[in-house]
């Protein structure tokens, strides 16, 4: 086997503490065969532990400066993802959402967005991504 092949077979655990920490047996991230897989981010200042107020505005914010600095742990940034998933929990915030999320997604990955019941901590919005790394 390659050391190539072996590199791509290992799976790496990111974690920086400028990001929430997880709240549940998961990872903030993890990286294996060329790609950062975020777990999805809520919005929670990492330096109090508390959602953010305001509304989907600032919550949005919170979330993609939160994937942020995950991605840059991992030595990524926001030009590198290739597919986003967000979740709000009402459709009504698309255009508000949309927004914020152009503002950091320049690159414009493929993305997926959906209407969920509620997420967790009754936050307005939540989104995970996925990272070349190569």
């Amino acid at each position: 086997m390659s050391k190539e092949h072996k590199e791509a077979k290992k799976v790496k655990v990111i974690s920086t503490k400028k990001a929430p920490a997880a709240i549940g047996p998961y990872s903030q991230a993890v990286a294996a065969g060329g790609y950062l897989f975020c777990s999805g981010q809520i919005p929670i200042d990492p330096a109090t532990g508390e959602v953010v107020e305001g509304g989907i505005t600032e919550q949005a914010e919170q979330v993609m400066e939160n994937i942020g600095k995950i991605l840059k742990k991992a030595g990524a940034d926001y030009g590198q993802v290739v597919k986003t998933t967000c979740f709000l929990s009402d459709m009504n915030d698309f255009a508000a959402f949309n927004e914020v999320y152009g503002k950091y997604f320049t690159g414009k990955p493929a993305r997926s967005c959906v209407a969920v019941k509620q997420i967790p901590k009754d936050v307005l919005c939540e989104v995970e991504v996925i990272c070349c790394l190569l």
